[in-house]
C-alpha cells in the first residue's frame, strides 16, 4: 500500500469520523466545529484528486462562509453552551431505520447499475477557463445563479440577525 492509498484512508476515516461526532454531539457549537473540520477534509480529498480550485472553492465557500455563517448564528442566540435533549426512543427508531433502508437502496443500485467503463478525456481546465466560465453573461454562463445564491445567503444573514435580535429583546 503507498502513501496515497493511506493518505486517502485517513482521510476517510477522519471525514466520516467528523461527521458522525457532527450529528450526534449533544452541544451544537461543537457540532459547527466538527461540521468545519469535516468540510476541511473534504477539501483535502480533492486536492489528492488534483482539483486544487474546488478545493479552494470549497474552504472559501463552506468553511469561510457557510460554516462561519453557522457559528455566528450560534453565537447570536447565545445558546453556545446550550445542550441538546436527548431523542425519544420511538424517533430514534426512525432516526436510524429509515436512513439504513436509504443506505440498503443506494448499495442495491450501485451492485446492480451497468456502469460502463469509458476512458476519460484528460483535458486539463485552467483557471482562466473556468472563470471565464463562471462569470458569463450569456446562456452558458453561472453569473445569474451566483448572484441570486449571494443574494439568498445575505436575506438569510440579515433574518438570522433579525431573529436573534428580536429574541435578545424578549
Amino acid at each position: 500500500m503507498n502513501a496515497e492509498a493511506i493518505l486517502f484512508y485517513v482521510l476517510s476515516a477522519g471525514i466520516l469520523t467528523l461527521g458522525a461526532l457532527c450529528v450526534f454531539s449533544r452541544s451544537i457549537f461543537r457540532s459547527a466545529v466538527f461540521l468545519l473540520l469535516c468540510l476541511i477534509g473534504i477539501a483535502g480529498l480533492y486536492i489528492m484528486m488534483e482539483m486544487n480550485f474546488v478545493a479552494a472553492l470549497q474552504i472559501m465557500i463552506y468553511v469561510g462562509g457557510i460554516v462561519v455563517l453557522i457559528i455566528f448564528s450560534i453565537f447570536l442566540t447565545h445558546n453556545t453552551g446550550a445542550k441538546l435533549p436527548l431523542p425519544i426512543p420511538r424517533r430514534l427508531f426512525w432516526a436510524l431505520f429509515l436512513p439504513f433502508i436509504g443506505f440498503m437502496l443506494v448499495l442495491w443500485v450501485l451492485l446492480h447499475h451497468p456502469f460502463r467503463s469509458e476512458t476519460i478525456s484528460s483535458k486539463v481546465l485552467d483557471i482562466h477557463e473556468i472563470g471565464h466560465q463562471l462569470f458569463n453573461l450569456n446562456e452558458y454562463g453561472y453569473i445569474y445563479p451566483f448572484e441570486i445564491i449571494s443574494v439568498l445567503l445575505l436575506a438569510a444573514l440579515i433574518g438570522s440577525i433579525v431573529i436573534a435580535q428580536s429574541n435578545k429583546k424578549k
